[in-house]
């Protein structure tokens, strides 16, 4: 409880304001500051990092929480702690999206001759990596007018989608039209993994030949363990807590051009990544290309 009401009522009685201050421990500057309502330097500094925190917050299209408004306001120049982003953050009612991960839409192949897993659950970044080890899957999308499908192919070392495709079929037409656009935007210099589950788009005959015409060693994980392809995992839960699971889509062409400007331009070139050190995939590729 404040204890100005109590000195201003001393005041307006005729009694010292300054004995009222010494006996509740207030300092007369502070008593006067808030009476006249001056905002002291703190207050001031708070209002000017709450614009900024909004504007970054607005700038992520409301997916930011604590941790990377913190990250983009030190990469503009602002010298702040996480602690006051995030306190700032609840006055102004802002909180991230926070990802929820998706159900198993994986269609096994159980006549899938046996391949290995050149991956091993080892998603972590590599500035020397690039265009080495690939890898991707399949999601879908409801919309009005019936489900579209997403396939991805993104690049391990930098977290970069690389190639993508969307249908409103699941047939290996699909992938490989995925994997065919990685190859022509990336042009890998050597060998390259790409890594997916046992969907039966990945595991046909078609595909094979398709990655032995490109050089594009194919790895699996296990039948039924998500962690197997954790980054694939991990993107489309971004997609779908930051953008489709925020509205319906009434057309398959609504949702095709919103996943297009997520894709390429947000996700590839602005989004923060924690695992990058709060870089994007181009900031990050960019160093490590300098």
């Amino acid at each position: 409880m404040s204890v100005h009401p109590f000195i201003e009522a001393e005041k307006q009685g005729g009694h010292s304001v300054k004995r009222a201050c010494e006996l509740l421990g207030v300092s007369r500057a502070a008593f006067y500051a808030r009476r006249s309502a001056v905002p002291g330097p703190r207050a001031v500094r708070d209002a000017e990092l709450a614009g900024q925190i909004a504007e970054v917050h607005a700038r992520s299209r409301g997916s930011y929480g604590a941790p990377r408004v913190h990250a983009q306001l030190q990469r503009d120049g602002q010298r702040c702690g996480r602690r006051r982003v995030a306190r700032l953050m609840r006055v102004l009612g802002l909180a991230g999206r926070y990802r929820r991960w998706r159900g198993q839409t994986t269609i096994p192949d159980p006549h899938v001759s046996l391949r290995p897993d050149l991956i091993l659950r080892d998603f972590r970044p590599d500035p020397t990596g690039l265009g080495r080890r690939w890898c991707g899957d399949i999601t879908y999308v409801p919309t009005e007018e019936g489900w579209l499908y997403l396939a991805t192919v993104i690049d391990i070392a930098s977290r970069r989608v690389v190639g993508w495709a969307m249908a409103d079929h699941l047939r290996t037409d699909l992938v490989a039209e995925a994997l065919q656009q990685a190859w022509a935007r990336r042009r890998p210099a050597g060998p390259v993994i790409f890594h997916s589950d046992r969907g039966c788009q990945y595991t046909s005959a078609a595909y094979a030949r398709l990655a032995a015409r490109l050089g594009v060693r194919l790895s699996v994980g296990r039948t039924g363990q998500c962690w197997d392809n954790a980054l694939a995992e991990s993107f489309f839960a971004t997609l779908k807590g930051e953008l489709l699971d925020q509205r319906s889509w009434p057309t398959r062409a609504a949702a095709r051009s919103a996943i297009f400007e997520f894709i390429e331009g947000w996700y590839n070139l602005h989004r923060l990544h924690s695992s990058l050190g709060y870089r994007s995939p181009a900031d990050y590729e960019a160093v490590a290309a300098a």
